[in-house]
């Protein structure tokens, strides 16, 4: 790597505007009003579901929010998609893995518990509703739970990887496509074929950032931190090594001169990655994945298993 020198020797680097996003729980009732109803629309006859539905997410994503809200991430939202889902966003300058662990449990692993709580009052009461919302409730969050990208078992899963990380991700990611567009396919959900393919571009993105900064490793250039603490001197350093990868790239930058500066500056953003402190230790790594596992098996085991009779949910139906 060559000698950094004084900084006065390069050009400052330009100025990128973070976009701010903030909380209003106004677009989320909106998001909400939307969802049900273009479920309402599929399920007309179904509103019971439909409200369930909307519970046992709410419940999820308020799990991932509370969690972000403790841990003091910013611009925090949350959002339902009509059809789709609901999904909860936020971001922190330097993230702890400690942290990121417990935000992403917090929403399937207190779903899964809630669900088997229902579950056995249904049974005892034999309230065919109660059932009806355990079902749905250990449903999503256990499909939630398996490790396929972009679902919270996938995250999970990530953030027990440390070497050759890009490298994983876009196998995770291709591995996790297909699985979805197979899964879709099989069950004839068009929602989770397409779903599939729309992932198949994020693996592109992956494969792009994969070559990438093996080229940055090549070069011993560091890209493990914020933009806003790259030096002008790191900064021209990873420009001059993207417009070297990127002959496209260049041609634009030499066509538009300092008018490509801010672009160039929002491609050297996008290959940063934002710090990850590994501050889990092993033994709580072990307990994840003990409650990770109790979660995925356990609901299986007391619906299939002897535990419980369910006869009576289906002389009522």
């Amino acid at each position: 790597m060559e000698d950094q020198g004084p900084s006065s020797w390069y050009e400052a680097k330009p100025h990128l505007e973070k976009v701010k996003v903030e909380g209003n729980w106004g677009l989320t009732a909106f998001s909400v009003v939307l969802f049900v109803l273009s479920f309402l629309y599929v399920f007309s006859d179904q509103l019971d579901f439909v409200f369930y539905l909307v519970l046992v997410l709410f419940i999820h994503e308020l799990g991932h929010y509370l969690f972000m809200k403790r841990f003091k991430y910013q611009d925090l939202r949350m959002l339902f998609i009509p059809l789709m889902g609901a999904f909860v966003q936020g971001s922190k300058s330097n993230y702890s893995q400690r942290e990121s662990f417990l935000v992403i449990a917090a929403g399937p692993f207190p779903g899964v518990l809630i669900g088997l709580l229902c579950l056995h009052f249904s049974v005892q009461t034999q309230a065919a509703w109660l059932l009806e919302l355990s079902f749905l409730f250990l449903f999503l969050n256990v499909i939630n739970l398996f490790p396929i990208d972009p679902l919270d078992g996938g995250q999970l899963f990530k953030l027990f990887v440390k070497r050759k990380r890009d490298l994983f991700l876009l196998i995770f990611s291709l591995l996790s496509s297909l699985i979805m567009m197979a899964i879709g396919y099989l069950i004839e959900s068009w929602i989770l074929l397409g779903f599939g393919l729309l992932m198949s571009f994020k693996v592109r993105s992956f494969q792009r950032n994969y070559h990438l900064r093996q080229y940055l490793d090549q070069r011993g250039l560091n890209y493990e931190l914020n933009y806003e603490d790259l030096s002008d001197f790191e900064y021209a350093q990873l420009k001059r090594a993207l417009l070297d990868e990127q002959p496209r790239l260049a041609q634009l930058a030499e066509l538009h001169g300092d008018g490509a500066n801010e672009l160039i500056a929002s491609h050297v953003n996008a290959v940063l990655l934002a710090p990850l402190e590994r501050d889990a230790s092993k033994l709580f790594k072990v307990f994840m994945i003990i409650f990770w596992l109790l979660s995925l098996l356990l609901p299986v085991f007391l619906l299939l298993g002897p535990t419980y009779d369910f006869t009576w949910y289906f002389e009522k139906l």
